[in-house]
C-alpha cells in the first residue's frame, strides 16, 4: 500500500463514519492488535466502528477499491489468532452493533447483531422462558459473531451442540460489499446450497456475519450436578465411557487433572479434593423426574467405575459452586506465571486417557509445567502450559511441545482444534490433517468468495 493511500482512505472512512469511529493513534489502536491468545500481536493501520451491514459494505468496498486487508473483530477473546491483523490493515470492529432485534418465542428464534454479547444472548432468552445452549468459557464477554465465525462450543457441548447447530440464518457482507441473507426461521429449508454453514468458522475469511439468527430451545425444568472424584486417571476416562455406553447423555461432562483442581481449589475455595489425580464435574438437565433418575444412574456409574467419592450438589446454589470450579480453571491457572497459553486439541473419547499421559510425558520431555482440563464427554482437551515468553529458550520449548502434543493427537485420529479455531496458531497443522485435496478445496472457497485475498489474510493458510 503506498504511503499517499492511507491518509486518502482514513479520510474517506472519517468523512462517513466521524473522527469518533476511526481510530488511528498508536495509544487507541494498540488494545486492538491482539486477541486473547498469548505471544502474537501487531497494530494495524486503522480502527474502524460500524454500527449497521451498510457500513461495513462501504468500509469493505473502500478497503478493496485501495487494496487494503481488513480484520473483523469482535470482543477480542479468540485464542487463535483469528482477529490479530496485519500489518496496514483495517481493524474491522462489529462491538457497537450489539443490540437483541428480536426474541421470537412463536418460532423459538432470536435474531441478534454480531457484536451482542453471548450472555446477553442467554439472558435474552431466558427472560423469554427460552433456553440459547452454547457457553463458551468467555461468553461473558465474547460476541455472537465472533461465536459464529469460530464455532465456538462450551461445556455444554456434549448434549447440546456448538454454535453451528444454532445458527438458522445470517446476514453476511462479502468482500465486495454484496450484502447477503442466507438461511430462515422455517425448521426445514433445503432451498439451494446450505451457504450458511459456509460462513460457520470461516473466522472472519470468507466474509463480514453482521446478523445472526438463533434457534432457541425450551428451558430445561430441573438440573443436578455431580462431583466424582478419582484416584486414577484411567478410571475418570473408563466412567465417561460407561455413562455414554448407558445411553446417557449429560448437559456437561467436565475433567481437571490434578495440577488443575489443586490450582483451582486455591483460587476458587470451593472444596475438591486436592489428593485426588482427576475429578468430574457433571450435570444432567431436563425433566425433573428424567433428571432424578439420570442423577441416580450416573452416581452408581461413578462408583461403579473407581470413583472414590461422588457428591450431587444438594441445591441450585451447591451447583453454581461446583459450576465455577471448572468455569474457573483457566483464571486459576494464570496466576502461576506470566505467560498462559491453552491449547484445544480433541481426541475420539476412547482416546482419553492415552492423550492425557501423552501429555505429561510431553511436559516432562521438555521440561515444562502443563495442566489439563476440558470437556471429557466429547473428547475436547485444553492442555494449558504455563510459561513466560520473555524466556526465549522456554518458549521454545514450548514450541516444541505444543508440536508433539498435535502430532500425538493426529495419531489418535484426533483433530488440532475442537473449538478455538485454526487461526494463526493452528495454521501450520492444517494441511497435515486435511490431506492435499482437501487443503486445495479450502483454497478454491477463498479464491472464489475473497479473490483479492482481503479479508482476514494469513489466517487458516497463506
Amino acid at each position: 500500500m503506498s504511503e499517499l493511500v492511507s491518509p486518502a482512505l482514513i479520510q474517506t472512512l472519517t468523512e462517513r463514519l466521524g473522527a469518533h469511529r476511526v481510530l488511528t493513534a498508536p495509544e487507541d489502536i494498540v488494545p486492538y492488535g491482539f486477541d486473547g491468545t498469548a505471544t502474537l500481536k501487531q497494530r494495524p493501520l486503522a480502527v474502524v466502528f460500524a454500527r449497521s451491514a451498510d457500513e461495513v459494505s462501504f468500509v469493505l468496498k473502500l478497503a478493496r477499491e485501495h487494496r487494503v486487508p481488513v480484520v473483523t473483530r469482535g470482543s477480542g477473546t479468540g485464542l487463535s489468532g483469528g482477529s490479530v491483523p496485519l500489518a496496514g490493515a483495517i481493524v474491522l470492529c462489529l462491538a457497537k452493533m450489539d443490540r437483541i432485534l428480536e426474541v421470537d418465542a412463536a418460532n423459538l428464534t432470536l435474531l441478534a447483531e454480531a457484536g451482542a454479547i453471548t450472555q446477553k444472548v442467554f439472558d435474552a432468552a431466558d427472560s423469554a422462558g427460552l433456553f440459547y445452549p452454547p457457553d463458551p468459557g468467555s461468553m461473558k464477554i465474547s460476541t455472537i459473531g465472533g461465536n459464529v465465525a469460530e464455532n465456538s462450543g462450551g461445556l455444554r457441548g456434549l448434549k447440546y451442540g456448538v454454535t453451528r447447530d444454532y445458527v438458522m440464518g445470517m446476514e453476511v457482507v462479502l468482500a465486495d460489499g454484496s450484502i447477503c441473507w442466507l438461511g430462515s426461521k422455517c425448521v426445514k429449508d433445503v432451498a439451494g446450497y446450505n451457504l450458511r454453514d459456509l460462513f460457520i468458522g470461516s473466522e472472519g475469511t470468507l466474509g463480514v456475519v453482521t446478523r445472526v439468527l438463533l434457534k432457541l430451545l425450551p428451558k430445561p425444568a430441573a438440573r443436578q450436578t455431580l462431583l466424582a472424584t478419582f484416584s486414577a486417571m484411567d478410571a475418570a476416562a473408563g466412567t465417561v465411557s460407561a455413562i455414554i455406553a448407558a445411553k446417557i447423555i449429560p448437559c456437561t461432562l467436565e475433567f481437571l487433572d490434578k495440577k488443575t483442581i489443586q490450582c483451582v481449589e486455591d483460587f476458587a475455595k470451593v472444596g475438591l479434593p486436592r489428593d485426588a489425580e482427576a475429578i468430574l464435574l457433571i450435570e444432567t438437565d431436563g425433566h425433573a423426574a428424567a433428571v432424578a433418575d439420570e442423577a441416580a444412574k450416573i452416581a452408581e456409574l461413578c462408583r461403579a467405575h473407581g470413583a472414590t467419592n461422588v457428591k450431587l450438589a444438594a441445591d441450585a446454589a451447591e451447583s453454581t459452586k461446583l459450576a465455577t470450579a471448572r468455569r474457573s480453571a483457566f483464571s486459576a491457572l494464570a496466576r502461576l506465571r506470566p505467560t498462559t497459553i491453552l491449547e484445544d486439541v480433541t481426541v475420539p473419547r476412547s482416546e482419553l486417557a492415552g492423550m492425557i499421559r501423552a501429555v505429561e510425558a510431553i511436559a516432562q520431555k521438555h521440561n515444562l509445567n502443563i495442566a489439563t482440563f476440558g470437556h471429557f464427554g466429547d473428547g475436547n482437551l485444553h492442555p494449558t502450559i504455563l510459561t513466560d515468553e520473555r524466556d526465549t529458550e522456554e518458549m521454545h520449548r514450548v514450541e516444541l511441545a505444543f508440536a508433539d502434543i498435535v502430532e500425538e493427537t493426529l495419531k489418535r485420529n484426533g483433530t488440532i482444534t475442537g473449538e478455538h479455531g485454526v487461526g494463526l496458531a493452528k495454521k501450520p497443522f492444517l494441511k497435515r490433517q486435511l490431506g492435499d485435496n482437501s487443503f486445495e478445496l479450502l483454497r478454491l472457497v477463498k479464491r472464489a468468495l475473497d479473490p483479492d485475498a482481503l479479508l482476514n489474510p494469513g489466517k487458516i493458510f497463506d
